[in-house]
């Protein structure tokens, strides 16, 4: 269980000096016990209180970290039941699978059409991280061969799947660097497989026939001191194993339930037949506290749209989502294009550009710097205000691009026309439609 606000008090300097955010000590240990402050923020607490402090300041589902390398990731680490509360920290690993007795050519292509899935949204690189590597013969050297293979020649992190202790531990042996999650320990082989998560110090999933049965294998797993655990609850059917995640999910929030305060791991490439249908399964599960899903392949049209789920979900609600400041070229423009400029909220951006896409009419778009608020709410704030926005362009470096001296504004920001030929002399203020389905025609109509 979790400090109480006034115990957390009685272990702080009383120094209320301040630092931390808050006027006193006494609401900041309260803001650390809900889980709302980090214990670094303060610069004046002993060591000796710091230790003391580490459960309360701990959220209540354990993070766990994953992975070496630049695809290394985290899970768990939450502390809400639902995103609007705070936010969601940690976004899901998305794995496929590979057999241990695969063919090193197919691995070799596999992994060459897996790591082509990357795709660029909003600034951010988004790809899967995981490969899960499955015994499937129960042949020590061919899973660890393969385990090998996968660690030392890709950037994806592993998840290591063996009922055997002995298979298990030759492939840790050889790809222990890589930080691979160990999959998994159940009462047949908890003993032996906590030993050899502890001694290589490397995360452990643990599997149950129920919930039940996942509680005493939790609870016996931390009692030999190992911390980095990731759930299974054993169950394959879609119905029950929503309830699981669920049931996991609360229980550490809202009941303080240490034994289920860990991640979870999912296995969409067991509950159905097609790829299909495990991408449909695995977006539910995305969105129902999943830390880890397991697919049986990749593919551009199955993974894309996972990402995408979910980067939205750990997205913070409380932040908008924007695009980067700067001059982006749609179609291949010249000197003679036209030039638009708008905010960088990035629906904004994914709309206006998608329509001059579509229009088919090169053109320069420069995006400005508006903390993420659209055109209208930006106008409002004042920080899509004439000499704002005059001010980017003379800074943007498009007249560096182009021949011609014309700008097209959006139609709701008619009203900054005055202010921005004041500031831009020589320039054309052109005055574009109010609603972005408007663009191609506009386009066409000036080129």
């Amino acid at each position: 269980m979790g400090l109480t606000g006034i115990q957390i008090f009685k272990l702080l300097p009383k120094t209320n000096c301040g630092e931390c955010g808050v006027p006193t000590c006494l609401a900041f240990a309260m803001n650390l016990a809900s889980g709302k402050a980090e214990l670094d923020s303060c610069p004046y607490v002993s060591d000796e209180a710091r230790e003391q402090l580490a459960e309360a300041s701990a959220p209540p589902i354990r993070q766990v970290a994953i992975g070496a390398g630049v695809r290394a990731f985290k899970i768990g680490g939450e502390t809400v039941l639902f995103r609007h509360e705070k936010t969601f920290y940690n976004p899901t690993g998305i794995a496929a699978t590979i057999a241990s007795d695969t063919d090193a050519s197919v691995v070799d292509k596999k992994l060459k059409e897996w790591n082509a899935l990357q795709f660029e949204r909003v600034g951010l690189n988004l790809r899967p991280e995981m490969v899960a590597v499955k015994d499937v013969n129960g042949d020590a050297s061919a899973f660890a061969n393969t385990a090998k293979k996968i660690a030392e020649e890709s950037e994806f992190c592993l998840v290591l799947m063996s009922d055997s202790p002995d298979v298990m531990k030759a492939a840790v042996d050889v790809c222990a660097f890589k930080r691979p999650l160990i999959y998994a320990a159940t009462e047949a082989n908890v003993d032996e497989m906590g030993n050899l998560a502890k001694e290589a110090n490397l995360p452990l999933a643990v599997k149950g026939n129920d919930i039940d049965s996942l509680i005493a294998l939790s609870d016996k797993l931390t009692g030999m001191g190992l911390k980095d655990l990731v759930l299974d609850s054993g169950s394959r059917e879609l119905k029950q194993l929503f309830a699981d995640q669920v049931a996991i999910r609360r229980a550490p929030l809202k009941e303080g339930n240490r034994s289920f305060g860990f991640p979870t791991i999912t296995f969409p490439c067991e509950m159905a037949s097609n790829l299909d249908v495990e991408t449909v399964i695995a977006s539910l599960l995305i969105a129902k506290y999943a830390g880890i899903v397991v697919l049986s392949d990749f593919t551009g049209e199955s993974v894309f749209p996972l990402l995408l789920e979910r980067l939205n979900i750990f997205t913070d609600p409380q932040r908008p989502m924007t695009v980067t400041e700067g001059i982006y070229e749609i179609g291949a423009p010249d000197e003679n294009s036209p030039v638009l400029v708008t905010t960088n909220f990035s629906l904004t951006y994914f709309i206006v550009s998608g329509e001059i896409e579509g229009s088919r009419v090169p053109s320069w778009l420069l995006i400005m710097d508006t903390e993420g608020l659209s055109v209208m709410t930006a106008w409002a704030a004042g920080k899509f205000a004439g000499d704002a926005v005059a001010s980017f362009i003379k800074k943007s470096g498009i007249e560096d691009k182009v021949s011609h001296k014309k700008v097209i504004i959006p139609g709701y920001a008619a009203s900054i026309t005055g202010e921005m030929e004041e500031d831009l002399p020589g320039w054309d203020i052109i005055i574009g439609p109010r609603d972005a389905s408007l663009i191609p025609k506009f386009l066409k109509d000036m080129v």
